[in-house]
């Protein structure tokens, strides 16, 4: 077998077995094509599978060093991302093709430092929801629809994927939501009244008859409502108000924890209701807000 014969093998295993998305299959595919394309041009000439698991940490080392200093350089995450298709390629060449490679063990990706989240400011988000419960171009469910998705997302911290995880039985929404977030991890968001207010209007006016287990956010067609679908939603809102492109849901879901943070909310707190695993991704958030940490200093520190 060839090194491109095991590439086209993996493709199909991700598409098939793994029923990864044509876009995660191309990207990983566009990824490893540059890299055998690299090897061959070092190594001068075609690749067997076999070559494959004799590469040696150097070998690898130059192609990340040909991709971040070439004509097309990438940023250090774009890096992080080709090194991270490398390793699961060659991890299927482990458990399928029986070809390991030791050396990948060796290889370190560069130091991705992380940047701060982009909220919308309270006013924008407040717009936002505003501007959802103004569309005259829906029939009145979807627009409660609409403003209930966007109020849960912002008074509660969801991920777009949670929000449309929520089931019929969970309405009237319960004082706290028991989510299920990233890995399995598990935790309580507190329910504003506000936010059940919106949910239970949304409700009244379903014109869905649906089971306990059916997802409680219907589509204008009664299907299941897509995060594609909340998605084009805040990419329309955010034209009419004039906002920019980071203003997407999952920016609702930084703005319920800087506007908390703002408000003098616990760090630690903060984590466990955004379901954080660590306090370092949630001290992200003072970068933002910067103004809001200097303010409640003066008035807690004593001699401030």
């Amino acid at each position: 077998m060839t090194a491109r014969e095991a590439l086209a093998a993996w493709l199909e295993h991700l598409t098939h077995e793994k029923r990864a998305s044509p876009r995660t299959v191309r990207a990983y595919g566009d990824n490893i094509m540059a890299y055998l394309n690299f090897l061959e041009q070092h190594e001068g000439g075609p690749l067997a599978l076999a070559d494959l698991g004799k590469l040696s940490a150097g070998d690898i080392r130059a192609y990340l060093a040909h991709r971040r200093n070439g004509e097309r350089a990438l940023s250090p995450r774009s890096l992080s991302q080709a090194l991270s298709s490398i390793r699961t390629f060659h991890g299927f060449l482990d458990r399928r093709l029986d070809t390991p490679n030791a050396a990948l063990a060796l290889v370190r990706g560069p130091k991705v430092v992380p940047g701060a989240p982009r909220p919308v400011s309270e006013d924008a988000a407040r717009g936002l929801i505003t501007e959802a419960s103004l569309d005259p171009d829906r029939e009145e469910w979807e627009v409660l629809r609409d403003e209930a998705v966007l109020t849960l997302l912002w008074g509660c911290g969801l991920r777009i994927s949670e929000g449309m995880s929520l089931l019929r039985r969970d309405a009237p929404l319960p004082s706290s939501l028991r989510i299920t977030g990233k890995g399995g991890k598990t935790r309580l968001s507190p329910v504003l009244p506000q936010v059940r207010d919106t949910v239970d209007a949304y409700v009244a006016a379903l014109p869905f008859n649906l089971s306990p287990d059916e997802q409680l956010f219907r589509a204008k067609r009664g299907g299941p409502l897509s995060p594609r679908h909340v998605q084009a939603l805040m990419q329309r809102l955010r034209g009419r108000l004039g906002l920019p492109a980071s203003a997407t849901p999952h920016a609702l879901r930084h703005s319920f924890a800087t506007h908390l943070l703002g408000a003098g909310a616990d760090l630690r707190v903060i984590q466990e209701l955004l379901g954080h695993a660590s306090l370092s991704t949630t001290q992200r958030y003072t970068q933002v807000d910067a103004a809001g940490l200097l303010a409640a200093y003066g008035k807690a520190h004593p001699r401030a």
